[in-house]
């Protein structure tokens, strides 16, 4: 891992913390303080077996892990160091996002972008609004930034079809992109309005949140039709008249707003832990490989893409690319086997190592802002994926140990409540960390 840049990370508090929650005034320093940034060495020791099972065994104890599933692995060979039931299917959470990401990756350009479009309708005087994938467009003005990283902005777009020529008198929205249901299995619709996810369909604003700068702003039901309605009104038509439809087949579009690269989206949804925008780029994988982009299509396209590149998924059972739902099963083994796939010098590593710095940093930024905080031992050092559900707590990542060695890991738990599982898991984390566990 000679070329790899990971390591302790200089970050500012609230780095991608997303717009409008940065965290700026927060009186605790930055992880930089703790640890300088790193470019590791191959030639650091590796922990032994014996030496990091007898450094775990004290916090393993601890009975608020719930039932612990869990894998570390050297990142740079993949030779596993410690292990416990890492093939026990466990609900993961939001570590779920760490297979959908890997897939993206491997099937999709960084520089991939998904279009909004406006075509003109089948009778004078119609536009449709065609949803192209895309749940990051912002109806915010220019200016004044959206939830998500250069996202496009409907302002954009109803100013093409002004320009146009095109005499909008009535405006539909066609969501046949992506079919089927709009909930996954395991889906509570509570969560609408609790902030956690929105219907999954092509076209929203800020995710379908009607608050758009709040990451757990309630959602609306109805996130397309929203979509419509708002350029409806920037045309000088009733919202109220908004329909759903199809658009004519072949029809040019008259205006065309593009999303914010792959990468950059990635990056959003990984350190924000994003639902809906996990769901829309697992469908961007399913149309790339020829799949309907409903849920089913999204998990085989997915799946597949980890298969060839040689994951073996046995035991994984998803409803969802999110993590929301609770059906979803994933072993530690697997997960884990997908970092050590994005860190170690395999045949995929290079297109997946844009995944590592995806992660979190501990006390830095993302939903790890507040774990890990300086002085923690792990501040700057740990970078993870978390998942959090009721009574489910992961945590899956890499950290380098005190001999300048990368250990990934995935943690599982479940059966006990976050307040006491994320600091335990945390412990663990810390332990790796701490460790040169020879």
């Amino acid at each position: 891992m000679a070329a790899s840049t990971v390591g302790a990370v200089a970050v500012t508090r609230g780095d991608y913390f997303g717009a409008g929650e940065a965290v700026t005034s927060d009186p605790r320093p930055s992880p930089a303080a703790a640890a300088p940034f790193a470019t590791l060495s191959p030639d650091a020791p590796i922990p032994t077996s014996a030496g990091l099972a007898a450094a775990l065994a004290p916090t393993l104890a601890n009975p608020d892990l719930g039932l612990l599933t869990g894998r570390v692995a050297d990142a740079t060979t993949g030779d596993v160091l410690w292990q416990q039931n890492p093939d026990l299917p466990q609900t993961p959470g939001s570590v779920t996002k760490v297979l959908t990401a890997a897939a993206a990756l491997l099937a999709l350009s960084p520089a991939h972008r998904v279009a909004t479009t406006v075509v003109p309708g089948s009778v004078p005087g119609q536009v449709v609004l065609v949803g192209g994938g895309d749940p990051t467009l912002t109806a915010q003005p220019v200016g004044e930034t959206g939830y998500y990283v250069d996202a496009p902005r409907l302002d954009d777009l109803a100013e093409q079809v002004l320009a146009s020529g095109v005499s909008a008198q009535s405006v539909v929205v066609d969501t046949a992109l992506f079919p089927g249901p709009t909930m996954a299995r395991g889906w509570n619709p509570v969560d609408i309005e609790g902030g956690s996810i929105a219907p999954i369909e092509p076209v929203m604003l800020d995710g379908g949140r009607r608050q758009p700068l709040v990451t757990y702003s309630p959602r609306t039901a109805t996130p397309a039709l929203d979509t419509g309605r708002a350029l409806a009104d920037r045309l000088g038509v009733d919202p109220s008249a908004v329909t759903a439809g199809q658009a004519p087949p072949g029809a040019s579009p008259v205006a065309t707003v593009w999303s914010a690269p792959l990468s950059v989206r990635l990056h959003q949804m990984m350190v924000l832990s994003d639902d809906v925008t996990a769901e829309t780029i697992a469908r961007e994988v399913a149309l790339v490989r020829g799949k309907p982009a409903t849920f089913d299509g999204a998990v085989e396209a997915v799946t597949d893409v980890l298969v060839e590149a040689g994951v073996d998924l046995d035991g994984l059972d998803l409803s969802d690319l999110s993590g929301l739902s609770t059906d979803d099963r994933i072993p530690a083994r697997v997960v884990d086997d997908v970092v050590t796939a994005a860190t170690g010098t395999g045949e995929q590593s290079e297109k997946l190592r844009a995944m590592v710095d995806d992660l979190a940093v501990g006390g830095g930024s993302g939903t790890l802002w507040d774990r890990f905080v300086a002085p923690s031992p792990g501040a700057g050092w740990v970078r993870a994926k978390t998942g959090t559900l009721d009574n489910v707590n992961a945590l899956a990542g890499y950290v380098v140990d005190v001999d300048g060695r990368a250990l990934t890991f995935a943690l599982m738990s479940t059966g006990t409540m976050q307040d006491v599982a994320k600091p335990a898991l945390d412990a663990l984390a810390t332990v790796l960390r701490l460790c040169g566990c020879r």
